[in-house]
């Protein structure tokens, strides 16, 4: 549909202007109304945080979002472009995105001055109505507020001229979101000018007798350590932000599961992959348990990441044995956890008193999580035939270099392993059938009913 392309034009259409946040306000509740989700892709926060991302919007608040690392929050914060109107009409040529019927800089205000109702206008789509800035310790005033251009200088305009501010971020995001990720790594001094922003809504630039009265939503983010170890939001900044909200990790293994299910990238190429629930629910229970260990720093907090990171570890782990081994499917086994050791190290800040002790409290959060999804999913009432056929001298070998096959014809020497396995959901395949046979056997001895020698690449499990 053809837009309006002069001021004229755009009176006769009957567009009206709105603050921004009132725009947010009126598209927040409208989604509302029709019961859809304020933001997409975000799991668990149906209850918590986002009913006060609710509120805030409803409000017209500026936000501070106050989470560990790995806990959706800025995510959430780039979601909320999608709240505004999908097309909005500047004056063209505008650096800050003048509203046609309140311009604000000079060249704007000269330009409908001198063109009246044949204004050009642009149209800007809501994907560039947002702006955003990692905060680190070199960040300026001038990076955030504006700057006097020597170029423009250089080329014969006076240092008193407006003509001569190169706008910085702030500004260049008017009638739209600006975002400041790790907002207490700003240093304090630059803190304070963004006082003006939040309040008085507008800015001022060295040298200039200028203030632009600006229109825009402030959303930052910040992790709690921070306010204490790294760096603080000054005490004049935070009693500006309308709403703090404070965000949090999955409360629950399965709902870790689903985020990780939708966030994790695996590929069908050059194998197809299957992975069982048990290791899904593995991988995602490690990092419940991680969240609840004495060893780990909880200041520092455990990422989804971390799941998403150790999923597709162990999903690789399997393509590469089904690679070696020539095989069309990979599916993970508890072989495959090993793998998990490399992508958990850099993810944890572990608390150990002595050196080369880190592996140590990894290996043991693992085997902790096998445990616990072993006596979640396994009935002990099946379990009494299959430790009795090992009390028979039975010995089985697992490893990276057993086959599929090797393990899978346990299930029809072993009636009950069978039918466990098949609980457990194995489907038909060996390499399936394999991957629930090494579950039992670990979990079996984990809960101290089966023995477990480990040498190199192979570990063999017999009778007690």
């Amino acid at each position: 549909m053809s837009q309006p392309t002069t001021l004229a034009e755009l009176r006769a259409s009957g567009w009206q202007s709105v603050p921004v946040k009132e725009e947010l306000r009126l598209n927040a509740a409208n989604r509302i109304a029709a019961g859809e989700p304020l933001v997409e892709g975000v799991m668990g926060f149906d209850d918590t945080v986002l009913p006060q991302l609710e509120h805030a919007l409803l409000a017209g608040h500026d936000i501070v979002m106050l989470g560990e690392r790995g806990q959706a929050k800025t995510r959430m914060i780039r979601s909320l472009v999608h709240l505004l109107d999908e097309w909005m009409p500047i004056v063209e040529g505008s650096e800050i995105n003048d509203d046609p019927y309140a311009p604000v800089s000079r060249y704007a205000r000269e330009l409908v001055q001198n063109k009246g109702d044949d204004t050009p206008i642009d149209w800007v789509h809501r994907d560039h109505r947002f702006g955003e800035k990692l905060a680190t310790p070199d960040t300026s005033i001038a990076d955030l507020i504006g700057e006097v251009d020597p170029i423009k200088v250089a080329e014969g305009r006076y240092l008193s001229d407006e003509l001569t501010l190169h706008y910085g971020l702030v500004p260049r995001t008017n009638r739209g979101i600006f975002a400041i990720n790790e907002l207490p790594d700003l240093a304090e001094r630059i803190q304070v000018g963004l006082l003006n922003v939040l309040e008085e809504r507008d800015i001022q630039i060295r040298g200039h007798k200028i203030r632009l009265p600006l229109d825009l939503v402030l959303v930052a983010t910040a992790n709690p350590e921070d306010y204490t170890n790294r760096g603080r939001i000054i005490t004049p900044l935070k009693d500006r932000f309308g709403a703090q909200i404070r965000t949090h990790y999955p409360l629950e293994t399965e709902l870790e599961m689903d985020v990780v299910d939708q966030e994790a990238v695996t590929y069908d190429e050059p194998v197809a992959v299957r992975v069982p629930p048990f290791m899904s629910e593995i991988v995602s229970e490690l990092s419940q348990l991680a969240r609840e260990s004495p060893h780990v720093n909880q200041h520092s907090g455990v990422s989804v990441r971390l799941s998403i990171t150790n999923h597709e570890s162990m999903v690789a782990s399997a393509v590469r044995r089904a690679l070696q081994r020539g095989e069309d499917v990979a599916v993970p086994r508890i072989t495959d956890l090993d793998a998990l050791v490399a992508s958990t190290a850099g993810k944890l800040e572990l608390e150990v008193m002595e050196e080369g002790r880190e592996e140590h409290v990894v290996a043991a959060i693992m085997a902790t999580a096998v445990r616990d999804v072993f006596t979640r999913r396994c009935d002990p009432q099946q379990l009494g035939p299959v430790v009795t056929a090992f009390d028979e001298e039975r010995v089985v070998h697992t490893g990276d270099d057993v086959a599929n096959d090797e393990l899978a014809h346990l299930a029809a020497e072993i009636e009950s392993l069978g039918s466990l396995a098949a609980e457990l959901g194995a489907g038909e395949s060996p390499a399936e059938t394999a991957a629930a046979i090494e579950f039992v056997l670990e979990g079996l001895h984990l809960t101290k009913r089966l023995n477990k020698d480990s040498r190199g690449r192979r570990a063999t499990y017999r009778g007690r």
